[in-house]
């Protein structure tokens, strides 16, 4: 694989389009040199900003399209009106057709699912695609999945997860066979819903060689790091995720209230400082900022639309590592390396029922 990695960005994407990709494109490009984007969107609105960052503009090719998908826009409706012409849709064909490795985009996370698997397709021996994301922990990062792009799913859909996400694992936190748990309401065999329950019964006899399943976690695991990778469907999946960004600001807030109260805890807040700064860059969301789109062919990260230059950059890391490391074919292996073992288990469950 060249070393010259080549970046799709759609521009126009997120709450503030090129005002915020542009400077995260040229972060990023500090840290890793050997990244070549394609800018695609309007011209007339990127050029102006492009001609700030002289190294960026020398490593950067624009594709002009002033087509863009609204943030709140349907999907459905975003498919009718833009199509082919969108920022969206061509930063994703850039990679369909070779011309890019990944594409990044901070835009409306449905159109981009959407777009991504009428355009990429899924990988072979995979249904449905999935949104993995890091997530800070008190041992570090573990990975979650699904965390919005399908609701629901049978058991193989978990296993097909759980498979991607320790690949997914294996690349950003660099252990060999990751541990895996599924989310469910209880820690006990005998709870939670039958899909999960057969999903953990296929991956606790299956023995599949890329993970080690831990068996069920619960909520609380998932903040804790109890294991490497977390599985659950899509509602589950972003409620839990939406759910731990508003605690992390009701903290800061009520903390930032607390050390402000009165002369003692602004005395107490000069003391403990460096404490709260390590608090803070730890739940910041910008330093785990780039969700994953797993199970198609191709490299998609979803970036947070209201995300600044920091957090794109964060997200065109993500996209980077997954290309280096080469993702898609780190998948392909596990699933294949899982093939008879899945058929296998599957069978034997089918017998017994």
């Amino acid at each position: 694989m060249s070393t010259q990695i080549r970046i799709a960005l759609d521009a126009m994407g997120g709450d503030h389009g090129p005002s915020v990709v542009l400077p995260g494109a040229a972060k990023a490009l500090e840290r890793r040199p050997d990244i070549e984007f394609l800018l695609v969107g309007d011209e007339a609105r990127i050029a102006p900003l492009l001609a700030q960052h002289p190294t960026l503009k020398e490593r950067s090719t624009i594709l002009h399209t002033d087509v863009s998908v609204g943030m709140d826009e349907k999907p459905s409706q975003a498919l009718r009106r833009t199509r082919r012409s969108s920022s969206m849709w061509m930063a994703i064909e850039a990679v369909k057709n070779g011309k890019a490795d990944v594409v990044v985009s901070a835009g409306n996370t449905g159109a981009l699912m959407a777009m991504s698997t009428i355009c990429l397709r899924t990988m072979a021996g995979i249904d449905r695609p999935a949104i993995a994301c890091m997530w800070p922990t008190m041992r570090g990062r573990s990975i979650v999945l699904d965390v919005g792009a399908t609701i629901g799913g049978d058991a193989q859909h978990y296993v097909d997860l759980a498979i991607m996400g320790s690949a997914m694992a294996r690349i950003v936190l660099e252990i060999e066979r990751p541990t895996v748990g599924l989310l469910n309401v209880g820690v006990e065999e005998i709870k939670g819903i039958e899909e999960v329950k057969a999903a953990g019964r296929m991956l606790r006899e299956g023995a599949f060689p890329a993970l080690q399943y831990q068996g069920f976690v619960e909520g609380d695991d998932i903040g804790k790091g109890t294991v490497d990778v977390v599985v659950t469907e899509g509602f589950t999946g972003n409620i839990a995720l939406k759910t731990a960004e508003g605690t992390a600001k009701q903290l800061a807030e009520v903390l930032r209230g607390a050390m402000s109260s009165g002369l003692m805890s602004k005395i107490g807040y000069l003391f403990a400082r460096g404490a709260f700064q390590k608090l803070k860059d730890k739940m910041d969301p910008r330093t785990v900022n780039g969700g994953v789109f797993l199970g198609l062919d191709g490299v998609v990260i979803k970036s947070h639309g209201g995300t600044d230059a920091l957090g794109f950059s964060n997200a065109i890391g993500i996209g980077f590592e997954m290309v280096r490391h080469q993702l898609l074919g780190q998948i392909r292996d596990s699933l294949s390396q899982s093939d008879d073992v899945r058929i296998a288990v599957a069978a034997e469950m089918d017998a017994r029922a």
